[in-house]
């Protein structure tokens, strides 16, 4: 009878831990897309809720870490159930960081209201954003439902995010030489397209923990990346 509370009792200190990270993923989810629609419509409130909203991101971070510690500590979890503890931090870290990316999206918009909106921008990179939004759902139910398979096609369509960037890349500096009154703009308008790509970046690792938490194994095969440039614009919170 001991050994069956310890089970039990494990198994709800794990439940809770992937509460954390669903309701983390939740509010990343919230935050992509408030950050690209602020944008977009040019809501400097907005913005301004979205850079607000990342503290409690950050909070529930270390939550899951204090949780995944205490478990680590207490249970000694061996085989499967270490590996559940070790993803869920990667994970969580992972979903801090496309936070990160958020709110600097927030606070490059701000400054972007103050100027002449430069034509097709915003809408292109809400399309950006909203196809990392779905692959950050479709992450998270992978590691709820343990789906490699679906994992996989995550890892798959990080490749149509880079090409999207790429687009927008070349479309940026073509602006930028059509008028020098645009660089200013662009050059903001490129870190944020920089920061959607790293966003699908680090859902991309979220799928490949997922796999490694379904199969024991990393992926074998490189990540397919379709990132053209050679313009690095990866800043830090």
């Amino acid at each position: 009878m001991p050994d069956q509370h310890i089970v039990k009792s494990y198994d709800r200190d794990l439940e809770s831990i992937q509460a954390l990270i669903m309701k983390m993923g939740g509010l990343v989810e919230e935050a992509i897309l408030s950050a690209a629609n602020s944008l977009e419509n040019r809501d400097e409130e907005l913005a301004r809720r979205v850079r607000e909203n990342d503290r409690v991101i950050d909070a529930l971070e270390e939550q899951v870490n204090e949780e995944a510690a205490r478990v680590l500590a207490l249970r000694q979890p061996a085989a499967s159930d270490l590996r559940t503890v070790l993803s869920v931090m990667k994970i969580s870290a992972n979903l801090e960081r496309v936070g990160d990316y958020a709110k600097n999206m927030a606070k490059r918009t701000s400054v972007l209201v103050q100027m002449a909106p430069i034509e097709g921008s915003s809408g292109a990179i809400r399309r950006m954003a909203k196809t990392v939004e779905g692959m950050m759902k479709d992450a998270l139910d992978a590691y709820i439902q343990r789906d490699a398979e679906l994992a996989e096609d995550v890892r798959r369509r990080d490749e149509e995010v880079d090409q999207m960037y790429n687009a927008l890349f070349r479309e940026f500096l073509t602006f930028m030489m059509e008028d020098p009154r645009n660089i200013t703009a662009c050059m903001h308008l490129h870190f944020i397209a920089k920061n959607i790509e790293r966003m699908g970046d680090h859902v991309t690792s979220i799928a490949e923990q997922v796999i490694y938490l379904t199969t024991g194994e990393m992926p074998e095969d490189s990540r397919p990346k379709g990132d053209a440039t050679a313009f690095a614009a990866d800043e830090a919170p």
